[in-house]
């Protein structure tokens, strides 16, 4: 079962979150600040990390964007409202996902596994290899992109893509010039089947395209169609 580090500083939910996600076999290592939490994760090694935005001392945008620094570790945000600024600035500042507390253990389960599966499955669509042997790393312009090493390189360097980031582009390159509405990609990329918020889709894009795009105000390759959604390329 996945390592989960949950970094929460009401006793209360970190206790409860704790006890649901032990019940359900996972692993969990607590920690009430974002000070401890970034001590704890090296040695911990988590799958996944579950962070409050609300921390006293570090809050969980600077320990998100710490994380993020250096590693590119799924991240779940904890929030206690859903439809406020903190949302779009933890978004922003590299989280995956989000859950509104409190959260019931199957909605907590069910939103980590889903954020779990973007690092594992290639975007559907994708082809299986006829025969053994590596598949061959796709080239778009300078972007190059190896679906079975989920390794994303441009102009021959490698890019560090949180995993939300690399299902999105495994994705929408899938089938370059069709457009997808962001609904069609939080069911999809999110596996969000209902109330899907659409500002996971907007800040991931956000996020991906500074980092492959040469001018993320004028993508070359994850392109705005306005009005409908998104689509890659054509180049």
């Amino acid at each position: 079962m996945p390592r989960v580090l949950l970094i929460e500083d009401d006793a209360a939910v970190r206790d409860g979150v704790t006890l649901a996600l032990r019940r359900r076999g996972h692993e969990v290592a607590a920690a009430a600040s974002g000070e401890e939490g970034l001590k704890v994760l090296p040695g911990f090694r988590p799958d996944i990390v579950l962070l409050d935005l609300m921390l006293p001392g570090k809050d969980g945008f600077e320990v998100c964007r710490l994380i993020r620094a250096e590693r590119q570790l799924p991240i779940i945000m904890l929030t206690a409202r859903g439809d406020d600024l903190d949302v779009v600035l933890g978004l922003e500042a590299g989280a995956d996902d989000y859950i509104v507390k409190p959260a019931r253990g199957e909605v907590l389960e069910a939103r980590i596994r889903a954020v779990l599966r973007r690092t594992a499955l290639p975007a559907e669509g994708t082809p299986a290899a006829a025969e053994p042997g590596p598949a061959p790393v796709e080239t778009y312009g300078e972007l190059a992109i190896d679906r079975a090493g989920l390794v994303v390189g441009k102009g021959g360097q490698d890019l560090a893509l949180a995993p939300s980031e690399m299902k999105l582009l495994l994705f929408l390159s899938a089938t370059p010039g069709q457009v997808f509405s962001r609904q069609q990609l939080l069911e999809q990329v999110w596996e969000h089947s209902y109330h899907g918020d659409a500002r996971l889709v907007d800040a991931c894009v956000m996020r991906l395209r500074t980092k492959i795009e040469d001018t993320p105000r004028s993508p070359r390759y994850v392109q705005t169609v306005r009005g409908f959604g998104y689509r890659f390329g054509p180049l």
